[in-house]
């Protein structure tokens, strides 16, 4: 994901399941596509709750859609309250907390302008172990600017998501079965399917692969990845081996402690758990290690050149030795810059990696950059994994672009047609956030109905 100002470069959800065969990321097959709309049609305003219940403190990632653009708007939940600014598209994303109330249901509603939707949550007790309460599942934060090098943070445990999953689901476009698949990260993490459905509704499709990102300090995602199943769509968890947001020194993480077993246990955890889950996960390890934002990289944290492939097979033996042969490995490094470590002396071996990914971001004209188009941003990068990984399968693992020095929209049509153009890539995950830039899909009215229709016209 995107820490720095440089250029660098996350998989979709469902309706209809995918289909895993021998090869990797092949589209889902026969599944009933949606027909092209040439535009978005006028839709009545509506909000999706991430829980529809709990208790009392519960925080509720509520996403609306269908309302005004760019208008000042209020979400209320009994006494609280959140003043928010809807997006161009007329979408919003925001959390509220449940209050007390000695009602068994209470509406939260979201307005607007003239416009105003309401959806009902019901209140719970709240379960005590002792006089320990347990804690209310919260959505993932909401995106902060400019992080140093802050990944998405991995979303808290949530419910089971089987009737929020089943209704989302319902609601939602078709998945398409185009070759080139769509996939997502969002701000809320994979069981945050308000946030997926309400990116779906603008894109006109379901995407096919959810993408997370998970650090060392939390266990497997089990609940986001049965939610993820549940939408009938593939998972494609990133596992960074560091503390989330604590910087590039972090010598309990270095590649030498993890090729010293100080991590074994907790890496059979996570084999031991993705193997339970029974179905296909994409697992991209380590993630952009040419880099030098990361504490995995080699010639940062310590790390002695040829440490980051050592720690790679590490982990990947000790997972499949739990039995976890469901799970494909995705190595994906950054596009290639001045300075960046050769991908060659960083890939792992055909034997360890299932999948290639590369991550790129066209930052526009802000300080120290350039306005770069999918072409530039990719073409290199792509040449260098076919040459290191020939005949593997390959995706775009993060992609999004700024607003800043350009048109977002003709960017957005460009790089379908580019990724539909080259035989071997088979799919790409939008960065669906608003962080060092914004990066959402829907930044302007404009840019949203650019990549809808891309997506539309791919489908054919």
């Amino acid at each position: 994901m995107p820490t720095r100002r440089r250029l660098k470069c996350a998989v979709v959800t469902a309706v209809a399941p995918a289909v895993v065969t021998a090869t990797v990321l092949v589209a889902p097959a026969a599944v009933a596509r949606t027909a092209a709309t040439p535009a978005m049609p006028p839709a009545p305003a509506a909000i999706v709750l991430s829980v529809a219940s709990g208790p009392v403190g519960t925080a509720v990632t509520v996403t609306g859609t269908g309302f005004p653009a760019k208008k000042a708007a209020v979400v209320a939940a009994g006494s609280s309250v959140k003043r928010i600014t809807t997006t161009a598209a007329g979408r919003f994303t925001t959390a509220i907390a449940i209050p007390r109330t000695a009602l068994s249901t209470i509406r939260i509603t979201a307005t607007a302008g003239a416009r105003k939707a309401a959806s009902t949550f019901t209140v719970t007790k709240a379960k005590t172990s002792g006089s320990a309460r347990v804690a209310a599942p919260t959505p993932a934060p909401a995106p902060t600017p400019a992080p140093t090098a802050t990944p998405a943070p991995a979303p808290a445990p949530a419910p089971a998501p089987a009737a929020s999953s089943a209704s989302a689901a319902s609601a939602a476009p078709a998945i398409s079965s185009a070759r080139l698949r769509l996939g997502l990260s969002t701000p809320g993490g994979p069981t945050a399917n308000g946030e997926l459905d309400a990116a779906s509704a603008t894109l006109g499709e379901s995407p096919s692969i959810v993408m997370s990102h998970v650090d060392f300090t939390h266990p497997a995602p089990v609940a986001g990845l049965a939610s993820v199943a549940a939408r009938g769509a593939d998972s494609l968890v990133t596992w960074e081996p560091w503390k989330g947001g604590a910087g590039v020194d972090q010598p309990a993480y270095a590649n030498a402690r993890i090729i010293a077993g100080d991590h074994d246990a907790y890496i059979r955890s996570w084999g031991a758990d993705l193997a339970k889950h029974g179905k296909p996960v994409y697992l991209r390890f380590g993630h952009e290690m040419n880099g030098n934002w990361y504490p995995w990289s080699d010639g940062v944290n310590g790390n002695a050149p040829g440490s980051y492939v050592a720690a790679w097979k590490h982990v990947h033996d000790l997972v499949v030795a739990q039995g976890a042969t469901n799970v494909k490995w995705v190595w994906s490094p950054n596009v290639p810059y001045p300075g960046s470590t050769d991908i060659a002396s960083l890939y792992p071996g055909a034997d360890q990696v299932d999948v290639v990914a590369l991550d790129g971001y066209n930052w526009g004209a802000v300080a120290g950059q350039r306005w770069t188009s999918p072409a530039d941003l990719f073409g290199p990068g792509i040449a260098q994994l076919r040459a290191v990984a020939p005949g593997t399968p390959l995706v775009i693992g993060e992609v999004a672009s700024s607003e800043t020095g350009g048109s977002k929209a003709a960017w957005n049509r460009d790089l379908v047609a580019y990724l539909q153009a080259q035989p071997d890539v088979l799919g790409f995950v939008w960065f669906d956030f608003q962080k060092e830039e914004d990066w959402r899909i829907d930044s302007s009215a404009s840019a949203a109905a650019a990549l809808r229709d891309a997506l539309a016209l791919r489908r054919g």
